[in-house]
């Protein structure tokens, strides 16, 4: 059966669970910038061709 998201990482006695959160920030980082950028070139497309409307209409 698959483990839950939500488990805690199995350890032994004495060791420390090792945590991943720099690794996960890091890629929502990208993954941010990813999406601005996606979003900047539509905005500019979608401008690009309303003053073509403008300008041939």
């Amino acid at each position: 059966m698959a483990k839950p998201h939500n488990a805690a990482p199995h350890t032994h006695q004495g060791e420390t669970p090792v945590v991943k959160h720099k690794n996960e920030e890091e890629g929502l980082r990208g993954t941010f910038a990813s999406v601005m950028l996606l979003g900047l070139f539509l905005l500019l497309s979608w401008f690009g061709v309303f003053v073509l409307f403008m300008v041939r209409g």
